[in-house]
This record gives structure tokens, C-alpha cells and sequence, in this order.
């Protein structure tokens, strides 16, 4: 059965590299897309949610991105990301310390803060959150991080 080679790459990093990933699940900005292989060729723009990366007989690789771009060409997905972090990467107390600011300047907002900076601040603390707990139910409690795909 064909599979795909996925690349997820930041400017500091190449995050995640494999060449038998079944399906690509990803934030498109017209919506959650899903990539399989001998899928059509296309490049599209990605907004800040969660990747999934599944792969048959192992557990899904989750991913948070915070936006970038997503190319298919012949069974080979590139990820081009301004930001990604692997679920096991996520420091849970500090995404958790994040959207308590966030909420809290929300709450108490004043004339001087700026609500789109804050609004994305509190998006992506979620995402993280979302994306850590996904890897901790997966893996249960005690769980050391996936190596399956490093």
C-alpha cells in the first residue's frame, strides 16, 4: 500500500520527518483537510490548530502548528510551519500559566491592550493544551513521549 514522506519544518528545525505516514490531518484555512496517499497535488496556507499524523499500527503523531503552509506532490507532504511543537515537546504548565493571562487581560481589558495579539495568545495556548492532553490519554498515565517516529 502506498504511504506518504511528511516533512514538518520550522525555521529552527526540521520537526518531524518520516516516509510511511497513512494519512495527514491538518488546520487548512478553509477547514480540517485530510491528505492520503496518491492524493492530488496542491499547496495550501494553515491556520493555527492541531496536526494529526497517523501512521497503521502506531499511535498518531499530534502536533500543534501555529500557521505556515502545506504542499502535496506525489506522496510527499511538506509542512512549512511559522511554529510546531510535538505533543510530548509541550510544556502543559506553561500553556496552562498562558491562557490564564490571556484570559485574565481579556477580562480586565483596557483601551491599550490589543485584543488581536491576546485573542491569538489564548488560541494557541489552547491548541496546546488540546494537543498535549490528546498524547497523554493515548498514552496513559506514566507514559514516556512516543519515539515511534524520531
Amino acid at each position: 500500500m502506498a504511504k506518504l514522506s511528511v516533512d514538518v519544518i520550522t525555521a529552527e528545525r526540521v520537526v518531524f520527518s518520516d516516509t510511511e505516514i497513512d494519512a495527514v490531518v491538518a488546520p487548512g484555512a478553509a477547514g480540517e483537510l485530510t491528505v492520503l496517499p496518491s492524493h492530488a497535488s496542491f499547496i495550501t496556507s494553515l491556520v493555527p490548530g492541531e496536526l494529526r499524523l497517523q501512521k497503521a499500527g502506531a499511535d498518531e503523531t499530534y502536533m500543534m502548528v501555529t500557521g505556515g503552509f502545506l504542499e502535496v506532490r506525489d506522496d510527499k507532504v511538506v509542512i512549512l510551519a511559522e511554529s510546531a511543537e510535538r505533543a510530548e515537546e509541550i510544556d502543559i504548565a506553561r500553556a496552562q500559566e498562558a491562557r490564564a493571562r490571556a484570559e485574565r487581560a481579556l477580562a480586565g481589558r483596557e483601551a491599550a491592550v490589543d485584543l488581536t495579539r491576546i485573542q491569538a495568545e489564548l488560541r494557541r495556548s489552547l491548541i496546546r493544551l488540546k494537543v498535549a492532553e490528546r498524547k497523554r490519554r493515548r498514552s496513559g498515565p506514566g507514559a514516556g513521549p512516543d519515539q515511534s517516529s524520531r
